[in-house]
């Protein structure tokens, strides 16, 4: 028998050996690497190039794990989608010129999201700058408005210490992505270790709990306690920072009617006596006060025109910029949202007696008679027996579907909208959408996100079948990974939010321009992934359907895809009233 010859190259004996005699000689990429691990960075989404391949050798010796996607966007998308599931920074690296730029829209919907991503991104050699060398582009001044922070490491010594000055700035404030770029010759090029600037880790941490200005707080406290009919809006913020806790406690001392957006929405469970969705209008129009936490006045909140104009309107901010931008207000306080509710529920405690805590639960019972009424003019519409199926139907399917441990996804345009109206996750951090920038496309990197920072937890997302096709290969990443999740399309064949809107402005005869797509059977799909597929036409199959395919994903360990064909003459009520745009 033939004895196989050796590979060419180190052994892996070899390997060690030149690392224990080079002990004290270090590689920029490995630099990168230690940095990442001192900032808390257990995971890098990447898709391989050229510039960056130093940084990978040097996460596999810090022991970081590589999750290599098909699509660099998808790795933004995740980087974003890690940080907002663990509360630590998330990190993508891509190569130069191409690579940066097909991260851009991740990283400009974390910047729109306050989501803390360290976004790192390869060059050309400095030895080749202005040279045209491959894939060179100004990527620090391209990233620069999407982002905190946006540099170029000069040298090989300050990559460390360049690392830790980015993440610094990713939570400063509201938190948000920065942009590091590194030139090949500097990550490749090595040096002594000695001359290395490398932070320690943790060493130079600040505490992010900054109460603000005390005297704001009593008057915060003063202003709740004799509030007849308050109410509170918690935003993506609160549970980005970790505050929840305290501002459900606050919530149930006072008795305030609670309402969520973006990253709150499951903060409350549904059923909790505090816990409102449907009668924000009402509430807005009739409370006397109302206090805005963790969320801007941009188009989600009519620039503020949607609150009463004679209430007494306090916000709560982590960003000094925002507070009191496109509306006037009566109180505003920077910090942590967090350690300020908490020390307003202090101030208030004990103070809240007689006639307005009888005023306060009278107030909340009407509240819940009108939340009571809202849901059952809706039950018509989740339980519609049309077919093609009405997608409020789909929307209704998917909440009853829902468990403590699924984490919901909301990736796509009017479908998506309409689910708004009923699922209502079961805890907090269960309800992902891409924010106030709309990025279709967000669907796929955060359910690979999710299910890698929770693989115990059930990770559902449901596209639109205009965002499923724009990511969906990496379906295949999350199956390589380890990462299964189920797949939810409401298929209407078109993008549909938009075209309402030309239909209406410029009739039939043009407003099917630029909006209608192909009938897709999407089921295959995921079958051709090696995963489950199933084609759904009937609403009565809806939860069989949708069971068949968790059944799938738990046993198969693929993703599934259940496509549920929905009617494309059905529209959300904020596409009729086009509110996104006013």
């Amino acid at each position: 028998m033939t004895t196989p010859m050796p590979a060419t190259g180190s052994t892996a004996d070899d390997t060690l050996a030149r690392k224990s005699r080079d002990a004290n000689i270090v590689s920029g990429g490995h630099l990168v690497a230690r940095a990442l691990k001192n900032e808390g960075v257990d995971t890098i989404f990447t898709l391989c190039g050229g510039h960056i391949i130093d940084i990978y050798d040097g996460c596999v010796d810090e022991g970081i794990r590589i999750i290599d996607v098909r699509h660099e966007q998808v790795a933004a998308h995740a980087a974003d989608g890690y940080a907002r599931q663990t509360g630590k920074l998330g990190c993508v690296v891509t190569t130069a010129g191409p690579g940066c730029m097909n991260a851009v829209t991740g990283i400009a919907t974390a910047f729109r999201s306050e989501s803390p991503v360290l976004h790192i991104g390869g060059q050309g050699a400095t030895s080749q700058h202005m040279m045209g060398s491959l894939q060179d582009l100004p990527h620090v001044d391209i990233m620069r408005p999407i982002t905190k922070f946006s540099a170029s490491v000069r040298n090989t010594e300050r990559v460390a210490d360049m690392i830790s000055m980015a993440a610094r700035e990713c939570f400063a404030g509201a938190p948000g992505p920065a942009y590091l770029e590194i030139p090949r010759d500097v990550l490749d090029r090595e040096i002594e270790a000695s001359r290395a600037i490398i932070p320690a880790a943790g060493k130079y941490r600040a505490s992010l709990q900054a109460l603000g200005d005390p005297a704001d707080i009593e008057k915060l406290a003063d202003i709740l306690v004799h509030a007849e009919r308050p109410v509170i809006l918690l935003g993506s913020q609160v549970y980005t920072a970790r505050g929840h806790e305290a501002a459900l406690d606050l919530v149930r001392a006072l008795d305030i009617p609670a309402y969520f957006n973006g990253a709150g929405r499951g903060l409350l469970p549904p059923g909790d006596p505090h816990h409102f969705d449907r009668t924000r209008r009402e509430g807005f129009d009739k409370a006397d006060v109302i206090v805005i936490v963790g969320t801007p006045f941009d188009f989600r909140m009519g620039y503020g025109r949607r609150l009463g104009q004679n209430a007494t309107v306090v916000q709560i901010d982590m960003d000094y910029r925002t507070v009191g931008k496109n509306r006037d207000i009566a109180l505003g306080l920077v910090g942590h949202p967090g350690t300020i509710l908490g020390a307003v529920r202090d101030a208030a405690s004990g103070r809240l007696k007689g006639d307005i805590a009888q005023k306060r639960r009278e107030w909340m019972a009407a509240l819940r008679a009108s939340e009571t009424r809202a849901t059952e003019k809706l039950m018509p519409l989740f339980t519609s027996d049309a077919t093609p199926i009405h997608p409020y139907r789909v929307a209704w399917e998917i909440n009853e579907f829902l468990t403590e441990d699924t984490i919901y996804i909301g990736d796509g345009g009017d479908v998506v909208t309409i689910s708004a109206q009923a699922v209502r996750p079961r805890r907090p951090g269960h309800w992902m959408d891409p924010g106030a920038l709309g990025s279709l496309g967000v669907g796929t990197g955060f359910a690979l996100a999710a299910k890698l920072a929770h693989p115990q937890k059930e990770v559902l997302c449901y596209y639109g079948d205009g965002s499923f096709g724009m990511t969906a290969f990496d379906m295949e990443t999350a199956n390589r990974f380890g990462a299964p999740y189920l797949a939810v399309i409401g298929n209407n064949s078109a993008m549909n939010q938009i075209r309402y809107g030309q239909l209406a402005k410029y009739g039939e005869q043009r407003g099917n321009v630029g909006n209608l797509l192909g009938d897709v059977p999407f089921g295959k799909f995921a079958e051709m992934l090696g995963g489950y597929g199933e084609e759904v036409r009937d609403p009565t199959m809806i939860a069989a359907a949708l069971q068949r395919g968790r059944e799938a994903v738990a046993t198969s360990g693929k993703c599934a895809v259940i496509n549920i064909w929905v009617d494309p003459r059905e529209y959300a009520p904020g596409t009729k009233a086009q509110t996104m745009y006013k």
